[in-house]
Formats: structure tokens, sequence, C-alpha cells
């Protein structure tokens, strides 16, 4: 087996830190929630700002409608 080395940004670390302090299921659950909301927020600043410059409108929301771009699997060969 190769082991391949890598290093965790800043980030990934007080991450990890803080994943000591989860003791319950609850406890998980708050902290996802906490990071989804986060998450939400900063998505959607960058659409609010999108919509401000232009970039994004009625009629480029619209086109979703119609955008099929699924990932086409293959069937394993066995």
């Amino acid at each position: 087996m190769i082991q391949q080395a890598f290093s965790l940004n800043r980030a990934q670390l007080q991450l990890l830190d803080m994943m000591s302090f989860i003791k319950t299921p609850e406890a998980l659950r708050d902290l996802n929630k906490v990071i989804s909301d986060y998450f939400v927020k900063k998505a959607d600043e960058e659409m609010t700002k999108m919509w401000n410059e232009g970039t994004l409108n009625e009629e480029k929301i619209e086109s979703f409608r119609n955008i099929h771009e699924r990932t086409a699997y293959k069937k394993p060969v066995l």
C-alpha cells in the first residue's frame, strides 16, 4: 500500500480540534446545522452579488429549467 503525504489547512485543523467537543448525536446535528447555515448564507450573498452585477437574471434562471447535466454512469464490466 502506498502512503500519500498530505497536510491540512488551518480551517481543517480547527474543525478537527472542535470535533473533540462533540459528545452526542445532538451536538453533531447542531454543528452540522451551523455549518450548513453558514454556507447557505455565503451562497445567498454570492447570488445577490451576481444579480446586482447582472450576471444572474430571470432569463438565466429560467434557462435552468431545461438543463440536464447528469453524470452518465457506465455499467460495470463483469
